[in-house]
């Protein structure tokens, strides 16, 4: 739930805000756009016209607020397939065809897509992507003049065959030797370009000045470059040292862009290249932006959540509008939206500011553009396929689960020697054989795969709002259940999910809750994630998946999030504290609620001194066979030190007003009404109960909040709801039961 849309006079307010963002954005978008457009073997001013078709349709009929719109690193790689097996005019048939699609995603409400994917695989699509970047954009930064590029179609060469990915990027060894071999001077001098521009993007986010930070790494290498070329000129008078043929070529004007629109063909919409395309481009640009959506609704200081749906229909019209003018897919990008926010960007003028500053640039600097080297456009290219392909991730990928990278790996090595559609294809299917491979079992996926396994309900006279219980598994396949449920929740409110009966969950589904904690605690609320207490993992990572342990005491391994604030909630109050299931049982079975049910074990037990006030979790099972359910809550023991009566207290509902025309009757407490028609108690010795119930135990029952008590008569049963506590309600029952033992001692 987002907070009430800005007033007409907010909007007027941040407006100055908003222009300055846009203008900072638009700073990165004009190199970026460029160098995008020529990686991918299109024109350069069709990046800048995605940005501008992107930035003037998405601010008014998008769902997003502070996001920006343009061409994207995903694309790259799609785009320079289509357009080298296509031909230009079908590959624009082709872009607004994928147009077309999301907009039809949009109306479907497919905007839980993303979902559907496993993280690892997501990731080893992007780290593909980020090597056919770095693929093509290296040797042209080093101003290689003998590179011709990805000529053919992924999937149409062995990994190591001429032209593929992976030849281009061990060809590059043989580049850099040859910059110390090259005849012509004017290509030295462009290679030199390309390798001090990337110097530039490498150190300058080092360089912590507000001032310098106002204008971004890729404005100041376009700024440095045009400088250059008047110095040359002007001061020294001689031509521009290098290589012509090293330029960008001419940019057509802003008038041109819009008379002389390209030709557009759909003449190999029969084909099925033309088809593949179309749906790598759409699955590509519908993922890269709604997970750029979701990551930059992190990032919003007034704390909204996007319509995605909307946005997919607003990016199919850009995309489509941007097609039919000559320009790339529009696609939601994570980069320049956080500059977006960073700058002060509040709402979606910023988007559209953006794209009024590049046209402004285009009217008035279109033939300086021509002076910027080409190998200092790919160098900003370089560094964002380094960023996407970083060794880095590999390591954080190994940190949360040696599965993990078989994905990610299955999922990189597929899109580069397949394709990208395939890549993603096949990284679903191990992420799938991966999960039965370690729960042994494909029923517990087959037989529950369609079962509601999410269920969902507001509590009352709690401190918590809403509590959700996920049964069976929760993975990739199932989380768009889950997250239904979440996203109808505002996020000023409290809420707790419950895996405790759940046999699994993998590592999409836990950084997806992670995302979620971070957005409830900006927005004022608070959720929690239990029950995971019993699930064991292979690695400490909080994202890590997780299946329960039919062995016990593995866990003092790997310690839960959970268990963790257990562990230091102990400290703070001098208690000792057990995670390892424990099957000493005996104390409690004298309670009159365990006479029909069967007591597991107890673990995560936390305990005084002498153990005369335990706090743990509990699992017990009621029925048998097919009727048997298994329950895990939290409880707390009061041992007692002098004998006092047997009986149990509840809250009075309906139910117990059932019970007493049953026979079970309520025992009225004199000159308290309010503690009789708010309380049902029970026991068989009437009058003793009667003469324990005093004004001090009434009264601190009435003033405290609900829970159920049970006294066997030498100790206390202490409980709230049927399911484990968290760790808010962890302290607030202590502190009841502590209390308790107190007034009764009195």
């Amino acid at each position: 739930m987002s907070p009430k849309k800005n007033t007409f006079k907010d909007f007027l307010k941040t407006l100055p805000k908003n222009i300055f963002s846009g203008f900072v954005v638009s700073l990165i978008a004009l190199p970026l756009g460029l160098g995008l457009a020529m990686t991918s073997g299109a024109p350069p001013i069709a990046g800048i016209i995605a940005a501008v078709v992107g930035g003037i349709v998405v601010s008014l009929l998008g769902g997003s607020y502070v996001t920006i719109t343009g061409p994207g690193n995903g694309l790259v790689g799609v785009l320079l397939i289509a357009i080298s097996t296509l031909g230009i005019s079908d590959a624009y048939g082709a872009i607004i065809c994928s147009g077309i699609l999301l907009l039809i995603l949009g109306f479907l409400r497919l905007g839980k897509l993303a979902d559907f994917f496993p993280s690892s695989a997501i990731q080893g699509m992007l780290a593909a992507i980020g090597l056919i970047i770095l693929a093509k954009s290296t040797h042209i930064m080093l101003a290689n003049q003998g590179y011709q590029g990805v000529s053919m179609s992924i999937g149409s060469f062995s990994l190591f065959e001429k032209g593929s990915v992976l030849a281009l990027l061990f060809g590059i060894p043989k580049t850099i030797i040859g910059l110390f071999s090259y005849e012509n001077s004017g290509q030295t001098y462009a290679a030199l370009a390309g390798i001090f521009s990337l110097i530039i993007m490498v150190f300058y986010p080092k360089i912590r000045n507000k001032y310098l930070q106002l204008i971004p790494a890729p404005m100041w290498i376009v700024i440095i470059s045009i400088a250059f070329s008047y110095y040359y000129e002007m001061v020294l008078q001689l031509p521009n040292p290098i290589a012509k043929s090293a330029m960008i070529p001419a940019i057509p004007s802003f008038n041109e862009v819009i008379t002389d629109l390209p030709e557009i063909s759909f003449g190999k919409i029969g084909q099925f290249g033309f088809w593949s395309s179309v749906l790598a481009l759409t699955l590509i640009a519908s993922i890269e932006s709604l997970l750029s959506i979701k990551a930059v609704d992190k990032l919003d200081p007034e704390k909204r959540r996007s319509n995605v749906n909307k946005d997919l229909k607003a990016l199919g019209l850009a995309t489509i509008g941007s097609g039919f003018l000559g320009g790339l897919n529009v696609v939601t990008v994570i980069a320049r939206s956080s500059v977006n926010v960073n700058n002060g960007g509040s709402n979606r003028s910023a988007n559209f500011f953006h794209a009024f500053f590049l046209i402004l640039f285009i009217l008035l600097f279109s033939t300086q553009l021509t002076r910027i080297p080409l190998p200092a456009l790919m160098a900003i290219l370089v560094y964002t396929g380094y960023k996407l392909a970083s060794p880095n991730i590999v390591n954080k990928i190994f940190s949360i689960g040696k599965e993990q990278l078989i994905i990610f790996f299955v999922t990189l090595l597929t899109t580069l020697s397949v394709g990208l559609i395939e890549g993603i294809a096949i990284g679903v299917l191990t992420t799938f054989l991966i999960h039965i491979f370690i729960n042994k079992s494909f029923s517990l996926f087959f037989r529950n795969l369609l079962k509601p396994n999410v269920l969902m309900f507001k509590e009352q006279d709690t401190s918590n709002d809403y509590f959700l219980s996920v049964k069976h598994f929760c993975s990739f396949l199932n989380y768009y259940k889950l997250k239904d449920k979440l996203d109808a929740i505002p996020e000023d409110k409290d809420v707790i999910v419950d895996f405790s009966m759940c046999e699994f969950v993998d590592h999409t589904v836990m950084e997806n809750l992670n995302n979620y904690q971070e957005l409830f605690a900006k927005r004022g609320g608070h959720f929690e994630v239990i029950g995971l207490d019993m699930h064991g993992t292979d690695s400490k990572h909080p994202f890590a998946l997780r299946r329960i342990l039919p062995i016990p005491n593995l866990l003092s391994k790997n310690l839960t999030k959970r268990q963790k604030t257990i562990e230091e909630l102990a400290v703070d109050y001098c208690l000792s504290y057990e995670s390892n299931k424990n099957k000493e049982i005996h104390f409690l079975e004298n309670f009159l609620f365990f006479r029909t049910k069967q007591i597991n074990h107890t673990y995560n037990q936390l305990s005084d001194e002498h153990n005369s006030i335990r706090l743990f979790d509990l699992e017990f099972s009621e029925g048998e066979f097919i009727a048997k359910e298994v329950v895990r809550t939290t409880m707390m023991y009061v041992s007692l030190q002098e004998e006092i009566p047997e009986f149990t207290l509840d809250r009075e509902g309906f139910l117990e007003k059932v019970y007493a025309f049953a026979g079970f009757e309520d025992i009225p407490i004199d000159n308290h009404t309010d503690f009789s028609n708010r309380f049902y108690l029970l026991g068989e010795d009437v009058q003793a109960i009667q003469s324990f119930f005093n004004d001090d135990l009434v009264h601190f029952f009435e003033s405290n909040l609900y829970y159920h008590v049970e006294s066997n008569g030498k100790a206390l049963l202490i409980f709230g709801k049927e399911r484990l506590a968290n760790i808010k309600e962890i302290k607030v029952i202590y502190d009841f039961g502590k209390r308790l033992k107190n007034v009764l001692q009195k």
